[in-house]
C-alpha cells in the first residue's frame, strides 16, 4: 500500500541523445530548428545544443510513474513548463505521493513531479495513477 509522503524511486536519462530528438522532430512533424540545429538555438540566445521537445519532457514523467508503479494506470498528467532539456544533459525526475485513497478496485494515487536538468527544475507536474489489486 501506498502512503502519503512516500517518494518514488528517482528515474534517470544519463544522456538526452540529440540524434533521437532528430528523429522525434519528424515524427511529430515539429520544423522548429531549435530541436535539431545548434546554429537555430544560439540564434535565439538559448546556448549551444539542441532542445528537447516538450512532449518528450513530459514522456519522462510518464516514465518515472510507470517504473513507480508497474501496475498502474496513468490516467491524468498535469505539466506545466519552467525550462528546457538540452542534448547532451542528464535528466532526473523525482516524485512525492501527494494524495492516495483506496478504491474497490485497489488505489488511486496523486503524485508531484519534477523534472530536472542540470540545477535547472524544467517541468512541474501532477499525476494521476489507476493502481488494480489482482493479476495485470
Amino acid at each position: 500500500m501506498t502512503t502519503v509522503g512516500s517518494a518514488l524511486p528517482v528515474w534517470r536519462l544519463p544522456v538526452v541523445d540529440g540524434e533521437k530528438m532528430k528523429v522525434l522532430a519528424l515524427l511529430l512533424a515539429d520544423p522548429n530548428p531549435i530541436h535539431f540545429d545548434p546554429a537555430a538555438v544560439m540564434a535565439v540566445g538559448l546556448g549551444d545544443c539542441p532542445i528537447n521537445q516538450g512532449p518528450s519532457s513530459m514522456a519522462m514523467l510518464a516514465n518515472a510513474v510507470r517504473a513507480a508503479f508497474p501496475r498502474g494506470r496513468l490516467t491524468r498528467l498535469q505539466v506545466t513548463l519552467r525550462g528546457s532539456v538540452a542534448a547532451g544533459e542528464e535528466a532526473l525526475v523525482r516524485g512525492i505521493v501527494v494524495a492516495h485513497e483506496p478504491t474497490s478496485r485497489g488505489e488511486s494515487i496523486r503524485c508531484e513531479l519534477t523534472l530536472e536538468s542540470g540545477d535547472r527544475t524544467v517541468l512541474r507536474g501532477l499525476a494521476d495513477v489507476s493502481v488494480d489489486e489482482g493479476p495485470p
